[in-house]
């Protein structure tokens, strides 16, 4: 019952639509291997970087950088057509900042400078009940805002707790990266503070103990909940770690209560399933599950982390069995997550009919199947602290085979399609002969995933720095994790 987010940059349209994505929402097998072992073949780079992955990491911070509104800090949906701001894609720029200080992209003094403005824009801007003139509302945020004026993009626009806490992910980021004793680092700390203080957690919690996914004005509060595994994990880590409107004890329990419906083996890997990649990478960009386990993890015996590597694995198999024949699948061209398409529209050919959709939740899992055979490099790239040794090669065979058309100035295009050759009035995209269907734009959502998860691949950066924040550290605790390196000291 999630994908809602990733978002509702389809939700808010209709009606039709929420309940058509929440009801929508199910060979060559990798086994899996023990939670310890997969850990250790899953090391970090410790600077032996294929020179591929380092001009990726860069081409996509690149797109934050020159996408942003420097005035205000927003930055767009999708980039670099015009387009609305997308709060979660501000979230994961606030974070790559740091990682383009750390890598030498822009100096600290440039980061500073970009992440003040940000702040002080959420710090600042409206919050109220009016449909038109505000930018949040009880401490959280409309999902997309005007690039310019920073007030609600559209009528069709929710406020939204789980696009709200990808933005924070990036504020306490902020929080805790600018620790020196300047008067501009100084004014970060307080801002990032201010903001992830006033959010009201409990309010969203028109169903307690769970967190609705969202409000509007004219139909006031979705009639959906976070409950389940899926991308909202760091909603309720956030929640639970506030310092002035925290959720109750019970809620993280009643969140996974149904963990056990999404549990089970797909293509040779028995893990908690979430057919989208994007749920087993979200909360991983701030958050390093490895090691550490609630109750549930306990009882299963392996963490989050080990979690994912085995969805990676899966969805891996899954295209190296490539049920529905789609063009190109293999063992070096796979990944399924939300993303632009070349459809919606149903295609006549020789092997009968096929569907292709627009922007849909694509994935492949025991709880669904979306599969038109369009391929989504950030569901790929983004689990590459998971599984380097089948991600690594797959991003640069992808690169090698088909960069001309896929591989641009800010990296990989949200996606492409190989089996999609119909000429019609494309949504987004272009055709290119003998080719297929290839995307001409980026997404904030997809391109945040590629940049972070290399960078925590390669030096463990967000993770250590996010293991600094209280509120991360509480927010586990209350949870119910432990082990790892939550027994470790706080570093200072």
């Amino acid at each position: 019952m999630t994908a809602l987010t990733r978002s509702a940059r389809i939700l808010p349209k209709t009606a039709l639509m929420v309940t058509a994505l929440l009801v929508g929402l199910a060979g060559a097998a990798v086994q899996a291997a023990p939670a310890k072992a997969a850990r250790q073949a899953a090391p970090m780079t410790q600077g032996k970087v294929p020179p591929m992955i380092d001009d990726l990491e860069k081409r996509t911070f690149d797109w934050f950088w020159d996408s942003a509104n420097t005035q205000n800090g927003l930055i767009p949906d999708h980039y670099p057509t015009k387009s609305f701001a997308s709060i979660a894609a501000v979230g994961f720029g606030l974070t790559a900042y740091g990682v383009g200080v750390e890598r030498g992209y822009v100096t600290r003094d440039q980061a500073v400078e970009r992440t003040l403005a940000t702040l002080r824009f959420f710090h600042d801007a409206p919050q109220n009940d009016s449909e038109d003139d505000a930018t949040g509302f009880h401490g959280f945020f409309y999902h997309f805002l005007n690039m310019e004026t920073g007030k609600r993009e559209a009528r069709w626009v929710e406020l939204s707790t789980v696009d709200t806490t990808l933005l924070l992910g990036g504020v306490l980021f902020a929080q805790s990266y600018y620790d020196r004793d300047t008067a501009q680092e100084k004014e970060i700390r307080q801002l990032a503070d201010d903001i992830y203080r006033r959010v009201e957690w409990t309010w969203a919690q028109v169903r307690k103990p769970l967190i609705s996914m969202g409000w509007t004005p004219g139909g006031k509060f979705i009639g959906y909940d976070w409950q389940g595994y899926d991308e909202a994990m760091l909603v309720y880590i956030l929640a639970l770690g506030s310092p002035t409107h925290p959720i109750g004890d019970d809620a993280w329990k009643a969140w996974s209560a149904k963990y056990d419906k999404k549990w089970g083996e797909f293509y040779g890997q028995t893990f908690l399933n979430f057919a989208p990649m994007f749920g087993h990478q979200y909360s991983h960009v701030w958050v390093d599950f490895r090691g550490i386990r609630d109750a549930w993890s306990r009882d299963k015996d392996l963490d989050y982390f080990e979690n994912s590597r085995r969805a990676t694995l899966a969805q891996r198999a899954y295209a190296i069995a490539n049920p529905a024949k789609w063009t190109g699948y293999g063992e070096n061209v796979w990944g399924l997550t939300a993303s632009n398409g070349p459809g919606g529209l149903v295609v006549k050919g020789a092997d009968g009919e096929r569907t292709f959709h627009g922007y849909t939740a694509r994935g492949a899992g025991l709880d669904y199947i979306s599969d038109d055979g369009t391929i989504v490099p950030t569901a790929a790239a983004g689990s590459i602290a998971f599984a380097p040794e089948v991600v690594v090669p797959a991003l640069e065979n992808m690169k090698q085979r088909y960069g001309q058309w896929i591989y641009t100035k800010y990296g990989f295009v949200d996606a492409f399609n190989l089996s999609f050759h119909t000429q019609t009035d494309l949504r987004t995209g272009k055709l290119v002969p003998n080719v297929g269907w290839v995307d001409t734009v980026h997404l904030g959502i997809d391109q945040g995933p590629i940049v972070l998860m290399i960078e925590n691949w390669r030096s463990d950066f967000v993770w250590n720095v996010m293991k600094k924040n209280p509120y991360i550290r509480k927010g586990l605790e209350r949870a119910g994790f432990t082990g790892g390196w939550l027994e470790a000291k706080p570093s200072p």
